[in-house]
């Protein structure tokens, strides 16, 4: 009789251990459900999120490893609102998250509530206010923290020390301020530039050079060429107190500013002299007298520029081949250089009045428009990492660039030279980029991307590259950083090379940020060429036929869809046509042509490059292609 009761709870156990699994997986899709509420501008960016689909392999941003969540990948999809951390703490699996370039604002979320999470990304976005001194204390597990770029103030949390597993930590472009916690990981990846830190550098932080900590005006000593100025206080106190150099410019202003008040004061009963005391405050007034506001974009936001704001000079006559405009006092600023003015010729001090607009940050650097008064809009890049070679070197390269009149090739207009950064100006492109028609937009931009405007596209691209293989052809990476978006499209969906030709010039510590270095050939041969360029030309033209993100765009490796891997398999099992974007289905008498433009995407990605198809083969079979 035992036995008969036996074998029904037996089976009932094995049905809750089989039915366990499938109750769990719900939970978790009604929580993603759940976040996907608190976010808006979801139901486009996140139209897959549906319920009654499993998100592991259909849910974009979604990361599963063996059908369990172990990711969240939500970059570049426009988000904003609150996110529900109650909502993520039912994912247990959860241990990365990215809200990279999105429009989040607002105090940090409490992601402090995920002990179990390893890496957190949130550049780009627009989250403010301090950020909790006891917030990393609880995350043991955390190696990844990216909080770049948004507008974070108050100290640097102490907590950060108890992170023993920490390898990556970025918290540029924000407002952090006070001094640096005496951090005591090894990191692989670490930077603070550009905050409002100030005071010595702590010695274990030293080593990781001085590009780690620029933009902080009153941090001082080794590694930065600023010297900690200190005197010793009373007996009965302890330690000494540190002065950056700007410190101590500071008290001479008030030294200097006192003694003049003083002189003032002590003549305002005679009669003034020609020179009026005014000149004390014209060091930063225009040489010719006409003050000119300058509203520098910041790496954040148009807002904050006018916070930033210098006094330039009025551009004056545009003389001989270099057309120099806007020159300061003393050369601080430097020269705008015009090197080709086929839609004008405008002076630095038209940059500096435009109207600024953010437009992105990449591996180089940061972007903005600038719509000037004369009706030109124009893309500026400030490049930091472009200091290998000097100003001569650096202009002949330019004006090289300038020179260029081809179809799908991005000219630069003109650049503006300083140690330690340069500006790069272009036309602004109103379509934007190849990488956000297909993935960002879902107006009528994507909708006009039919197969003969992509087949187009790619013809396009290939053209461009194939002049710099012959323009540049004796460089290593005749471009570098060919990606989707490094290509602009103009009015009638032709596109337009950018960002080429720049290895070269790139320190070598940053060449890395480039595209080229994320390809198989670095990763696993640890060395790149121009069939590198090649490898990279054939993730577009598989993105642009797929219509899928790559996630080889991510450093990671993580969010998006691996395309070579998907490709490849695809094929090996006779599903080519698998792979076809569904918005171009019904172009089904063209399905031939795209099944051999996928075919010529896929020789480019050869894994091994003595394997791989040459640019110029590639371009031969891309041109025999007909619509």
């Amino acid at each position: 009789m035992a036995a008969v009761r036996f074998f029904p709870i037996l089976s009932i156990l094995i049905l809750i251990l089989i039915l366990a699994p499938f109750a769990f997986a719900a939970s978790e899709t009604e929580s993603l459900l759940r976040l996907k509420q608190s976010f808006t501008n979801a139901d486009t960016s996140l139209s897959s999120w549906i319920p009654n689909v499993s998100p592991c392999g259909n849910w974009i941003g979604v990361v599963c490893f063996k059908n369990i969540i172990t990711g969240l990948h939500l970059s570049d999809l426009g988000l904003s609102g609150k996110i529900d951390i109650d909502a993520l703490m039912q994912i247990p699996g959860l241990r990365t998250i990215s809200f990279v370039n999105n429009s989040f604002s607002g105090p940090v979320p409490e992601f402090n509530k995920l002990g179990a999470i390893k890496a957190i990304y949130l550049t780009d976005n627009q989250f403010s206010g301090p950020i909790p001194l006891e917030f990393f204390a609880q995350l043991g597990s955390l190696k990844k923290v990216w909080f770049s770029n948004n507008k974070f103030s108050g100290n640097i949390p102490d907590s950060l020390n108890e992170l023993d597993l920490l390898k990556e930590l970025h918290l540029e472009n924000n407002e952090f301020s006070g001094k640096i916690p005496s951090l005591k990981q090894q990191f692989t990846s670490f930077s603070v530039t550009n905050n409002k830190l100030e005071g010595m550098i702590p010695e274990n932080l030293v080593s990781y050079g001085a590009n780690s900590f620029t933009g902080n005006e009153k941090l001082c000593g080794k590694p930065l060429d600023r010297a900690c100025e200190y005197y010793t206080l009373p007996a009965e106190e302890e330690g000494r107190v540190y002065l950056s150099g700007f410190g101590i410019k500071v008290i001479l202003i008030l030294v200097f500013a006192a003694i003049a008040a003083l002189v003032f004061l002590s003549m305002r009963n005679k009669k003034q002299s020609k020179h009026d005391f005014s000149i004390i405050s014209r060091s930063n007034s225009s040489i010719d007298g006409d003050q000119v506001q300058v509203h520098v974009p910041s790496s954040k936001n148009s807002n904050s520029s006018e916070n930033k704001s210098k006094k330039g000079s009025s551009h004056g006559e545009h003389k001989s081949e270099t057309k120099r405009a806007s020159t300061t006092r003393g050369g601080s600023m430097g020269d705008l250089v015009m090197v080709n003015d086929e839609k004008g010729v405008f002076g630095l001090g038209d940059l500096m009045k435009a109207a600024a607009e953010v437009l992105g940050n990449g591996g180089l650097g940061s972007a903005y428009k600038a719509a000037m008064a004369n009706g030109l809009s124009v893309v500026v890049k400030r490049m930091r990492e472009m200091n290998k070679i000097g100003r001569d070197v650096f202009d002949a390269e330019m004006r090289q660039f300038g020179r260029i009149k081809h179809t799908n090739i991005l000219t630069p207009l003109a650049y503006h030279y300083r140690r330690e950064e340069k500006l790069f100006v272009t036309e602004y492109m109103p379509k934007g980029s190849l990488l956000y028609v297909l993935h960002g937009d879902r107006g009528t931009c994507h909708a006009d991307l039919n197969w003969p405007t992509r087949l187009k596209i790619v013809k396009g691209i290939a053209r461009g590259c194939g002049f710099l293989y012959n323009e540049f052809s004796n460089y290593e990476l005749p471009h570098g950083n060919l990606k989707s978006s490094n290509i602009m499209l103009s009015d009638d969906y032709e596109p337009l090379l950018s960002e080429y030709a720049f290895y070269p010039l790139i320190n070598p510590g940053a060449v890395q940020s480039m595209f080229a270095y994320k390809t198989t050939d670095y990763t696993e041969y640890q060395k790149v060429s121009q069939k590198t360029d090649v490898y990279c030309l054939g993730i577009i033209i598989l993105e642009i036929i797929t219509g899928k993100f790559p996630s080889q765009y991510h450093s990671n490796g993580k969010g998006g869809i691996d395309v070579v891997q998907w490709v490849f398999m695809a094929i090996s099992e006779r599903r080519e046509e698998e792979l076809i974007d569904p918005e171009l289905k019904n172009s089904t008498s063209s399905l031939n042509n795209m099944l051999q433009l996928l075919q010529i995407g896929a020789a480019c990605i050869e894994s091994n490059p003595e394997q791989r198809i040459t640019m110029k083969e590639a371009i031969r079979r891309i041109e025999e292609m007909q619509v």
